[in-house]
């Protein structure tokens, strides 16, 4: 398979800049008409299938929101991700996943390996267990061309009491994960395939100019990022950011066409990213 990264690169000429996530949270459900059950939850992803499949770079299910209703969630997120893949769709499971040896190893060969029903295009990492920890999820996407995203400075307030301390060379940890991400994008044609996790919330974020990956940016919209937040994050690297929304999209459903109409409003928001 070719890179995550050379794909990423070319969903976001296609589709624009934009990452969607499919959060079926319980207020959401009832927002849109559904129960807080595995039916809603069902119909509630089968309608973002349809909305985003065809139209998005990204759609990024948060994982969670899935495993609250235990095997019959885990069926509709495989089935979810299965759909999406077919349509085109680059897929990134937010699962937040970090641990160390076999462990690492066996949620990596879960989102990452050909042969798991639960395989997506990427998935979202934590290292704080130490950068290395990861390397099971590293060598398996650079194995099978997927891709991960690590957490490097979040958009909750209290990340920075560790994404902000200092190690002993003076570097915050936030910038310690980016320079690790960027030395395992070394080499990659066009744009490398770890990438990192930025909220678009921040006062400052690490310097990203050697990542020569994507940037992940959650935070936009209802948590109070906006489009010149990111500008001013992420600097000249406007090509390989990814905002990342989704209660400012969702709850424009259950409408299909008011749900891309929304994807629609946060494109032209973020037009400058493709320029």
């Amino acid at each position: 398979m070719t890179a995550f990264g050379q794909r990423l690169a070319e969903a976001l000429r296609r589709r624009g800049p934009l990452c969607v996530g499919i959060d079926p949270h319980p207020g959401l459900l009832h927002a849109w008409g559904l129960g807080d059950d595995v039916n809603g939850l069902a119909r509630f992803s089968d309608r973002c299938v349809e909305a985003f499949g065809d139209t998005v770079a990204v759609v990024k299910p948060q994982v969670a929101f899935f495993e609250a209703f235990g095997s019959a969630g885990i069926a509709v997120l495989e089935r979810t991700i299965a759909e999406l893949r077919a349509s085109g769709t680059l897929v990134l499971a937010d699962a937040k996943r970090g641990d160390i040896g076999s462990t690492m190893d066996a949620y990596a060969r879960t989102w990452l390996s050909d042969g798991s029903p639960l395989c997506a295009d990427a998935v979202t990492v934590s290292p704080y267990l130490g950068f290395g920890s990861l390397d099971p999820a590293l060598d398996l996407a650079v194995a099978t061309g997927r891709g991960v995203f690590v957490l490097a400075a979040t958009s909750n307030p209290e990340g920075a009491q560790i994404q902000r301390a200092r190690v002993a060379d003076g570097r915050s940890v936030d910038q310690v994960v980016v320079d690790e991400a960027a030395a395992r994008n070394a080499g990659a044609v066009e744009l490398g395939s770890v990438g990192v996790v930025v909220g678009a919330t921040l006062t400052e974020a690490p310097d990203l100019s050697d990542l020569h990956g994507p940037v992940l940016m959650p935070g936009v919209g209802a948590q109070g990022g906006t489009a010149q937040d990111v500008r001013r994050l992420v600097g000249d690297r406007l090509g390989a950011v990814l905002p990342n929304v989704s209660r400012d999209v969702l709850r424009a459903g259950p409408s299909v066409a008011e749900l891309r109409a929304a994807v629609g409003r946060s494109l032209d928001g973020f037009a400058f990213l493709s320029n």
